[in-house]
């Protein structure tokens, strides 16, 4: 999983392809079991798909985005944000909410 900043984060969701950036807290449980979850498929897919933000360190990137609480994986293509998912009921459920956003490089288009 990269780490990335709010100056980050904003650059990234500007780009045309999918992005999906996890948001976060140290100090959130609930986030510490999502983030092994999303490392488990990371593994999985053999591919660094996901990017990881602090909350605490880009407040303005939550209010502009709306985000209303941690852990929230979201999901941005040409800066719009087009999924958004609170809830981490388990790794296959991830894989099937996230399954569209997935393409590996010699399946895109």
């Amino acid at each position: 999983m990269n780490v990335i900043n709010e100056k980050n984060a904003q650059f990234l969701v500007k780009k045309k392809q999918y992005h999906i950036l996890f948001i976060n807290s140290p100090f959130c449980g609930t986030c510490k079991v999502a983030k092994r979850m999303l490392l488990y498929l990371e593994d999985t897919l053999e591919d660094n798909k996901f990017y990881e933000l602090n909350g605490l360190t880009a407040p303005d990137f939550l209010q502009q985005y709306s985000i209303m609480s941690v852990p929230c994986l979201m999901v941005f293509k040409d800066g719009q944000p087009v999924d958004r998912i609170y809830t981490f009921h388990s790794v296959p459920y991830l894989l099937k909410e996230l399954g569209p956003y997935l393409v590996t490089e010699k399946n895109k288009i």
